[in-house]
């Protein structure tokens, strides 16, 4: 039934055998009348929802059938609202409602009257708004009048419609200051739209003004002087522009003919009109991007006609991005790093203006400043991801291009893999060769797996049988959570994003994500990256800063439905019990690992000399997976230690843009002193230094590849992760299995683990027994894209990479129907 349900005759509403029932797009009896969206938004409602009622002769008067409800977010519209909520929802509870009916169980509520309340539709004339009240009851009145028949105001003398009302945090953009009949002080033209005041000095930002002619601009246009030149049409234009004038004429048949300077609104267009124009014209131009907004910037022929044309030739598009590069000229090549703050799809400066500097391990210099992100900066950040998911376009995306979108971004990671590699050598003292193979090597290939992943995700049939006849179909569907937070580490800061983002994305969540403050270059050049992809904007989000101001707001923020932390685990139980004190967010944690590798005497012992070494110093020792302690076999052990000593003394320790170096420097100069203290205690409690120990003498934060033996199972460094180049070796006794397994597990650690040995029946018989989650048996860091990647115990859970990885970003739903 439509809402003037009150001018139709009782005997017409009763005339159905069960009757006539009407959705109400609010929460009867409030906000009876037409306009009930609108008005919810004007009240600055905390709530929003839908009725179903059972039609009566008075206006949304009827019993309640059904009603649900759902939170007003502080920049819903009446477009987000409705998509969002009122039309999904309340398709299926008209569903729901009319079962209810053919059932006989469908309830008869009488509404009561108190906290009734009944607006009419707002006209023109009282839709004024008064700028002399706080800003926030600005913003409901602008955004609740957004677009029909919009909130207006009088600047310079004539009457402006104000659209796109969004409150603003403490930190207002530059601009220059335009005067505005009313306002308690002067608004502010800015690059981002214009700022208005309310009386409680708190900002709005309004996107879009409208002036009496029916032109509508950019707000951050406003003192924009001249038009944009006219383009000339080819003559293929000029038969599709007369094509377009006949759309033209089909809407607006009341006028004679169709002139340049025919106004479209003017000319007795409404908004349903502008539905029409938009969707024919797509229909003829197949693959032309055209929304309903464009209508209202060009509202005559002839601008609408240059403004189609522009578009048809890809010359009005977005502004182009606008990066202010940190430039170096390193590694024979000139690097430009954005360092700023990347929400929303732009690169802008902290709210509150702070940088830190980002320095280089090898040598101790600033290689640039980078912006230090604040709370607000955060909010704005998830703010953004969660448009971005709600109503932007990467929600209603067919999962196949969101794909086709992640395979576009690997390749363009791939086409600038020399230059990220550079990044993160000189940001985080990775060898160049392991960071162009491994840091970014496999964050190609982990963005190109979880590619394919995005079409394929699938939920299953399930038989049920609660009675009979068994008429019921159960279903699940996967969905993404919605807004998930990462916080990566400094050790691998690109490939610890791809590991967490491309699971996020391929599940078709958006992100904020935090950097390692120390680290923070390639996450920064990788949001460039993914503008150049054609990433919606709003679906990733970076924000460089500290984990007790960023992270921890990340913890806390109500919007974030999950967070995806690698780190240490100390810091990961604060992250825990911060979800979980805030809303109760879904958490995946890799934290802290010591793990154990066991070297019996029937091993490969050139595989196992060599695979040791590289389970230790595989990115000088900062590798998560990497073994903690070793185990070596009694007969074999002396031998063991005197081959990775030859093996030590070759390694090459030096500049890590140098393609021959083995062995670059620490990430920063605090992890380099904990290092040198490590080896400290471990030879004041007894254990045998045999090689390093000691931070080389050179610039940097170079530490020496370092050999430990004698180290007894109740030592510091026989307990603690020293996340360096610190190889510790203890023996055990030959044939002693079940004792050496005793020793290995006993810790609190289980990431991974390790075993060498000839004999498959000892492998297999170890690697079952053995706690952690990962185990290499006669290899080591032997990670691959498709492999699951997690811990035990306080070594964290959930998964990278794999198919395991995409459920820790999406929620399984159960749908049971009886037909």
């Amino acid at each position: 039934m439509p809402f003037c349900s009150q001018f139709i005759p009782m005997n017409v509403i009763d005339h159905p055998a069960h009757g006539s029932i009407i959705y109400h797009p609010s929460i009867l009896p409030l906000h009876r009348g037409a306009s009930a969206i609108n008005w919810t938004l004007i009240q600055g409602d905390k709530k929003a929802g839908f009725s179903i009622f059972w039609a009566d002769d008075g206006l949304d008067t009827g019993p309640i059938l059904l009603q649900r409800e759902c939170p007003v977010e502080p920049n819903d519209t009446v477009d987000s609202l409705y998509n969002r909520f009122l039309f999904p929802e309340g398709i299926k509870a008209m569903v729901e409602s009319v079962q209810l009916i053919a059932d006989g169980k469908a309830p008869r509520v009488p509404q009561t009257e108190e906290g009734a309340s009944y607006e009419g539709i707002q006209k023109k004339s009282n839709s004024k708004v008064n700028l002399a009240q706080p800003a926030e009851a600005i913003h409901n009145w602008i955004r609740g009048h957004d677009k029909v028949p919009g909130a207006w105001t009088v600047i310079d003398g004539q009457t402006v419609t104000l659209y796109g009302s969004s409150m603003l945090g403490e930190s207002v953009p530059a601009g220059q200051a335009l005067e505005i009949e009313g306002a308690s002080q002067a608004g502010v033209v800015t690059k981002d739209g214009l700022v208005l005041y309310g009386s409680d000095s708190k900002a709005l930002m309004v996107k879009n003004l409208q002036f009496e002619d029916g032109k509508m601009i950019s707000a951050a246009k406003y003192f924009s002087s001249g038009d944009t030149a006219s383009v000339e049409l080819t003559d293929d234009e000029k038969k599709i522009a007369e094509e377009i004038r006949d759309i033209w004429k089909g809407i607006l048949s009341n006028v004679a003919s169709i002139e340049e300077t025919t106004d479209f609104f003017k000319s007795g267009a409404a908004s349903m009109d502008v539905v029409r124009l938009v969707e024919e014209i797509k229909q003829k131009c197949a693959g032309l991007q055209l929304q309903n907004e464009d209508v209202y910037m060009a509202t005559t022929f002839q601008d609408f006609i240059q403004m189609f044309v522009r578009r048809l030739r890809g010359e009005d598009q977005e502004e182009e991005m606008v990066i202010d590069y940190a430039t170096k000229d390193v590694n024979n090549m000139t690097v430009k790093m954005p360092w700023q703050c990347f929400i929303n799809g732009k690169f802008e400066d902290a709210e509150n203006g702070k940088t830190a500097n980002t320095v280089n391990p090898a040598d101790g210099s600033v290689i640039c400043k980078v912006a230090y992100a604040s709370v607000g900066d955060v909010d704005r950040a998830v703010a953004a991801a969660k448009e971005a998911f709600q109503v932007g376009p990467w929600g209603r995306m067919n999962p196949r291009d969101r794909g086709t979108l992640l395979y576009k971004l690997a390749d363009l990671m791939e086409e600038h893999q020399e230059e990220l590699a550079t990044i993160e050598s000189i940001d985080s003292g990775a060898v160049y060769t392991l960071a162009l193979k491994t840091h970014v090597g496999m964050s190609i290939q982990t963005f190109r797996y979880f590619a394919g992943w995005c079409d394929k995700i699938q939920g299953k049939t399930i038989p049920i049988n609660q009675a009979r006849p068994n008429r019921n179909l159960t279903f699940t569907k996967k969905e993404p959570l919605g807004v998930c937070a990462i916080v990566i580490p400094w050790n691998y800061p690109l490939m610890m994003l791809a590991w967490k983002s491309a699971a996020c994305l391929a599940a078709g969540n958006t992100l904020v994500l935090k950097p390692a403050q120390v680290t923070p270059l390639s996450a920064l050049k990788f949001a460039e990256l993914t503008v150049k992809a054609g990433i919606p904007k709003g679906v990733i989000n970076i924000v460089p800063g500290s984990g007790g101001m960023v992270g921890q707001r990340l913890s806390d923020h109500p919007d974030i439905r999950k967070l995806g932390f690698t780190g240490s685990t100390p810091i990961g139980k604060q992250i825990m019990k911060s979800c979980a004190l805030s809303n109760l967010k879904k958490v995946s944690l890799e934290l802290g690992g010591k793990s154990p590798l066991i070297i019996f005497s029937d091993c490969d012992m050139d595989k196992a000399v060599r695979m040791g070494m590289s389970s230790v110093f595989f990115n000088k020792g900062e590798n998560c997976i990497a073994a903690g302690r070793l185990f070596v076999e009694e007969s074999i052990h002396d031998e063991y230690i005197r081959r990775v000593v030859e093996e030590i003394k070759k390694m090459k320790v030096g500049d890590p843009l140098h393609r021959s170096t083995d062995h670059g420097p620490q990430n920063h100069k605090a992890h380099m002193d904990k290092l040198v203290e490590y080896c400290e205690v471990g030879m004041k409690e007894g254990a045998t230094l045999v090689y390093g120990g000691k931070q080389v003498d050179r610039p940097g934060f170079f530490m020496e590849p370092t050999l430990f033996t004698d180290v007894e199972d109740h030592m510091f460094i026989a307990k603690e992760e020293s996340f360096g180049p610190i190889m510790v070796v203890s023996k055990f006794k030959d044939g002693d299995i079940d004792g050496v397994l005793n020793r290995a597990n006993d810790t609190e650690f289980g990431l991974a683990s390790g075993v060498f040995t000839r004999d498959i029946n000892k492998a297999m018989y170890v690697s079952e027994r053995l706690d952690a989650g990962t185990v290499f048996v006669n290899t080591y860091n032997k990670t691959d894209v498709a492999s699951p990647f997690g811990g035990f115990k306080q070594s964290g859970f959930g998964k990278d990479l794999g198919e395991d990885a995409l459920n820790e970003y999406l929620r399984t739903k159960a749908v049971t129907v009886e037909y």
